[in-house]
């Protein structure tokens, strides 16, 4: 049978294609504000790199914040329970999960068989997800993907106590004007982010082992600056953006 899996992110969607348990192809593009048209290109690229039509997929499930409105899908999971699924196939052993993204942080626990047993979701405050770091990276006047490499070259805490980026914006300029480096700067922000995701994961409780997934877990100082506010260490996927939608296609795979 073969299957798809497909996430709409905030800012990009991904496709996962399963031929019985095998993945077969991928894809992962830049989303926009039409999120059809996005979720249309990411499949097609998909099927592509699979040598598959649409006619030769039997069941598609769509997760993420723009499942609904992904006109092919079959059917519809949480990104909780994608991600779940994603991750027991990936790594049995592993009970707690963090999932950071663009928009929303998501603490879950699974019984290791893919069923949910708690979660918590931190989507209202702006410091704990992804999109913080862009619009700090702006603030720095530097290029996003050189915050996480930019906040290891630190080893100074400088607590940042905000929930909105508007503020947080006003600090970063505040700290920049009292000539605070910019590695002292980024090490705060990333800082920011870990305290919290950890209170977030902490009310689902920590069993070990623990599992970091989403576009964030590709950021060294996020997940440097995790490490030392949880105490522990965690596996990271090699493609950590693409579970929800590995889950998403195993869902699709095992519906009656």
């Amino acid at each position: 049978m073969v299957s798809a899996g497909i996430d709409v992110g905030a800012e990009t969607v991904k496709v996962v294609i399963l031929n019985g348990d095998k993945i077969v192809g991928r894809s992962i593009v830049r989303g926009g504000l039409d999120r059809s048209k996005s979720s249309d290109e990411a499949m097609d690229e998909a099927l592509k790199s699979a040598g598959l039509s649409r006619g030769d997929v039997e069941r598609t499930v769509a997760t993420g914040i723009g499942r609904k409105e992904v006109e092919f899908a079959t059917a519809v999971a949480t990104e909780i329970a994608a991600d779940a699924r994603g991750v027991t196939i990936l790594f049995p052993s592993v009970r707690t999960i963090i999932d950071v993204g663009a928009e929303e942080a998501r603490g879950i626990k699974t019984d290791g068989t893919g069923k949910v047993t708690d979660f918590a979701k931190n989507e209202k405050c702006a410091a704990g997800v992804g999109s913080f770091v862009g619009s700090m990276a702006r603030a720095l006047e530097i290029q996003l993907e050189d915050m996480g490499p930019l906040s290891l070259e630190s080893d100074k805490e400088i607590p940042m106590n905000v929930t909105c980026v508007v503020f947080a914006e006003s600090e970063v300029v505040s700290l920049i004007h009292a000539k605070v480096p910019k590695p002292d700067i980024a090490r705060a922000i990333h800082g920011a982010i870990a305290t919290r995701t950890t209170s977030m994961v902490r009310r689902v409780g920590i069993e070990k082992e623990v599992v970091f997934i989403g576009g964030v877990a590709k950021n060294p100082g996020v997940v440097e600056s995790l490490k030392r506010h949880l105490g522990v260490d965690f596996l990271i996927p090699e493609e950590p953006q693409m579970v929800g939608a590995m889950g998403a296609a195993i869902i699709a795979a095992t519906a009656n």
